[in-house]
């Protein structure tokens, strides 16, 4: 699966804050870190274990 800086990705949990599983990606390297669409939270995943939990990339509008 292909994925880029700026995407909207859906990842395969929700994020406890309104139950958005949208993330922005907004850091790419050897880690990853997304911006939850819903609150606005940061969490950053190592690459391996963010192509784990992602579900699909969203289309860009």
């Amino acid at each position: 699966m292909e994925y880029d800086l700026n995407d909207i990705v859906e990842m395969k949990k929700q994020h406890p804050c309104k139950k958005s599983n949208q993330w922005k990606i907004i850091r790419m390297g050897a880690d990853i870190k997304i911006k939850c669409q819903g609150c606005g939270a940061i969490v950053m995943f190592s690459r391996r274990e963010f192509e784990k939990k992602l579900k699909k990339v969203l289309p860009q509008e």
